[in-house]
């Protein structure tokens, strides 16, 4: 990886060049690379993901690879809220509400699927993390032409507050990202908040 142009402001990083927080340490271990990396296939269809095998900073870019390619299954391994995450267990679908729909999206045919929690749980409030996802599946392929997730907790020991969206795009027969966009806030006890907003654009791919 070559790194063209970088420009930092206050603490970013610390006097060894390492990040000082924490968003943009997991930022930079999913999209930046440190030396070679090989060995590696583009392919995440059927991709067994297994973060239990893993630790620290290793694990939680696995768990989030998990949300972002597979939203709605169960996460293992993350503490109060791994089994809430999977929305269509029957426990758990029965809080939301789904719809589909049809529009267009940037100029091709698609449905529009989407999960919104219900506005009256009735104390069930804890037993969920995503507020709302809204998926774009193009009529023809019912490939994923985009998804936006809303996700919120309050665990105690931590809470967050996330917006996230993702956009596809077709290089050759690949479907590939070519912008995911990032805006919230967590927080963990003894550690101080982090507010944050990215956006991450590829191009240019090349096989």
């Amino acid at each position: 990886m070559e790194v063209v142009d970088q420009t930092s402001s206050g603490d970013f990083f610390d006097e060894a060049g390492n990040y000082n927080y924490y968003t943009g340490e997991l930022y930079a271990g999913l999209f930046f690379t440190t030396g070679k990396v090989c060995g590696e296939s583009n392919i995440v269809k059927g991709f067994d993901f297994r973060p239990r095998s893993k630790s620290g900073m290793a694990k939680h870019k696995e768990q989030l690879k998990m949300l972002f390619f597979n939203p709605g299954k169960k996460i293992p391994g993350i503490p109060f809220i791994g089994d809430k995450i999977d929305i269509f267990d029957p426990d758990r679908a029965e809080l939301y509400e789904f719809s589909i729909g049809y529009d267009d999206y940037e100029g091709e045919s698609c449905y529009i699927f989407t999960i919104q929690a219900k506005e009256d749980l009735r104390g069930k409030r804890n037993a969920i993390v995503i507020d709302k996802m809204v998926t774009w599946f193009h009529t023809k392929t019912m490939e994923v032409m985009a998804r936006n997730y809303d996700m919120s907790y309050d665990a105690g020991v931590y809470d967050f507050d996330v917006h996230m969206e993702v956009q596809m795009t077709k290089f050759g027969e690949y479907l590939v990202p070519k912008l995911l966009r990032y805006t919230g806030n967590w927080d963990v006890v003894f550690k101080k908040r982090e507010r944050s907003s990215f956006t991450a654009t590829l191009f240019n791919f090349s096989n």
